[in-house]
């Protein structure tokens, strides 16, 4: 794990016991910090009683007790550690912390305050609405191709401060939600990519613009010299590039336009724009990073892309289907239309918003649609007028079902469904199994 010896002797309250938090402790507790541990969950309060007990027969002392932090006095921490899924807007902790002066952090803010007693090395930092994942897998891949010691985490992958520190030369591939960044406030990116922003997660911010000032500390926390990569295919990206840039940081930014034209032929898992643009970033930071050409065209050409990103998962009798289950918001669904020339498109769940403006551009690609879920009778109606029939199915077998049956070979049958799952799923990637078994069935 990485710990740090700036953390002996202080205080941290960690509210939130899954994965983040289960490492936040056991860094903590091994680098000697007096540590106030809860979740809800009885059982993640066991598991970390009991990984603490284990620790102390390798360690002469653990200091960590249970109990929620609203509740206790919180004068003189060092620190409230949160989970990112804890809203601060409206979770009391915000205010509780606030009253005594205790800063509210993450695990991302605890890694880069242990950076100083790592080997040397880089980080690398991505945001955005759309695409992050796929571009930190992407840069991960390429890295690794390159032969370059490197790690990834942050949203992605296992929590930072449970793997083990890179040897010297090692770079650290983040990917980093608004949530994140907010609880950070000296992670200073070697390499800082935003890729697009567009309206999402509004529920935790105070309008659109307070959601695209959280992206844009990303840069903030900068030192100039460092790369600043930034898609300006959005006013609201292209704004943060121009602060950047008449900061005194010309010469650190680099800007990815929309609408280059690529061959992406190359790339099995990288197709449609939405794809160009995060090869573009990729490259563009791995070019900062001192990578080679040649190990970057390797790098693309071997990506195998993440499950339920725009994922081909099978071809049944010359129709192909593609899981694209992360695809939340319409934002996110408009560049998977446009990557396939015929789509049966299945959508619906919980919806984020009350209309799909942003999917109309790729709506000549659209020969059917079919909505499941909470969002069918909505998207109904959204869909009143487009050029292509649209079926309510309720459920995602029965989608892909019709869709197969009307779908004729080299037709393509994506889910990519604009919306939360949580009204038939636990979440995405569970949606995008039972996509999966669907299309399984039909074999």
């Amino acid at each position: 794990m990485i710990g740090s010896t700036a953390w002996a002797g202080k205080r941290f309250a960690v509210l939130g016991l899954a994965r983040s938090g289960r490492a936040t402790v056991d860094a903590l507790v091994a680098s000697g910090a007096h540590v106030v541990a809860w979740d809800a969950d009885a059982d993640k309060r066991e598991a970390v009683v009991h990984a603490a007990q284990a620790q102390s027969l390798a360690l002469d002392r653990v200091d960590l007790s249970i109990a929620d932090p609203l509740t206790i006095d919180l004068t003189g921490f060092d620190g409230v550690v949160v989970s990112p899924g804890v809203p601060l807007n409206t979770h009391p902790i915000a205010a509780h912390a606030r009253a005594v002066a205790v800063p509210v952090i993450s695990d991302i803010e605890l890694f880069a305050q242990a950076r100083a007693g790592l080997p040397p090395h880089l980080v690398v930092g991505i945001t955005g609405t759309n695409g992050k994942s796929t571009t930190t897998a992407l840069i991960h891949h390429i890295l690794q191709t390159a032969g370059v010691p490197n790690t990834m985490g942050g949203n992605i992958g296992l929590p930072i401060l449970g793997q083990d520190a890179l040897p010297a030369g090692g770079v650290y591939v983040l990917e980093l939600s608004s949530y994140q960044i907010d609880l950070t406030q000296s992670l200073d990116c070697d390499v800082a990519v935003l890729l697009n922003i567009t309206p999402d997660h509004l529920d935790r911010y105070d309008g659109f613009d307070a959601y695209a000032a959280s992206k844009a500390r990303l840069f903030a926390m900068q030192s100039a010299g460092h790369a600043a990569i930034i898609g300006i295919g959005d006013e609201a990206s292209a704004a943060i590039a121009r602060t950047v840039t008449r900061g005194g940081r010309a010469e650190d930014v680099t800007k990815i336009a929309p609408g280059i034209c690529m061959d992406q032929s190359r790339w099995p898992a990288l197709q449609g724009p939405h794809n160009a643009q995060n090869a573009l970033a990729a490259i563009a930071a791995c070019e900062a990073l001192g990578v080679s050409r040649e190990a970057i065209d390797a790098g693309l050409a071997g990506f195998g892309g993440l499950p339920h990103r725009t994922q081909i998962v099978g071809t049944v009798s010359g129709v192909r289907f593609v899981d694209d289950s992360k695809a939340t918001n319409p934002e996110s669904v408009a560049p998977a239309l446009r990557a396939f020339d015929r789509v049966h498109w299945i959508l619906g769940g919980v919806a984020k918003s009350d209309n799909l403006d942003a999917c109309r551009p790729g709506f000549g690609h659209v020969a059917a649609a079919y909505t499941i879920g909470e969002a069918s009778p909505l998207f109904q109606r959204l869909l009143s007028d487009a050029p292509f029939p649209v079926e309510p199915c309720s459920t995602i077998d029965v989608a892909v079902q019709r869709a197969f049956a009307a779908a004729r070979p080299g037709e393509t049958v994506l889910l990519s469904p604009a919306c939360a799952s949580f009204d038939q799923f636990s979440d995405y990637a569970a949606r995008g199994a039972a996509f999966v078994r669907a299309v399984e069935d039909l074999r």
